[in-house]
């Protein structure tokens, strides 16, 4: 029975080894397990941050490795949008204009002038962008393929 426990955990440690970046924000379970590297810290860091609440009180009173004038990075306000109105955004990209996709490009920052060929490069790539649950990374994908958005995409 101990073996059936312990496999699993070996496998997490070692298939994430390569992880390149402690993704799990401020709290206590950032500072527990601060310098380790791998899936398996990452769940148990997101695990003690989500279960016990700790992020919101770290950011509050500037503990736990939080900042209180901490900054939301471009790649997490666009993973929120497009989290918050996938639907919406999957609709108006295939109709190459709304009001989400708009929303999705002042989220990016995008220049006008650079707007309507955005709009038809993601319609055009609508299949690529919408293929799966990593709309970032494929979104990421698709303008870095166009010589016109690589400026777009190395901020995401």
């Amino acid at each position: 029975m101990k073996k059936l426990f312990v496999l699993p955990l070996l496998v997490l440690a070692v298939s994430g080894a390569h992880a390149a970046q402690n993704n799990v924000g401020c709290g206590l379970g950032s500072m527990v397990w601060a310098g380790q590297s791998g899936l398996g810290p990452q769940v148990l860091a997101a695990t003690t941050n989500g279960t016990s609440g700790n992020q919101t009180f770290g950011i509050t009173f500037g503990t736990l490795g939080c900042a209180k004038d901490g900054v939301v990075t471009s790649t997490q306000k666009l993973s929120v949008y497009i989290d918050s109105n996938r639907m919406a955004l999957a609709r108006d990209t295939a109709a190459g204009q709304g009001e989400s996709l708009e929303g999705l490009m002042a989220v990016m920052q995008v220049r006008g002038e650079d707007r309507a060929p955005l709009a038809s490069l993601m319609r055009q790539q609508f299949g690529r962008v919408f293929a799966d649950e990593a709309v970032v990374a494929n979104l990421k994908g698709v303008l870095a393929s166009d010589a016109r958005f690589t400026g777009y995409a190395a901020q995401i």
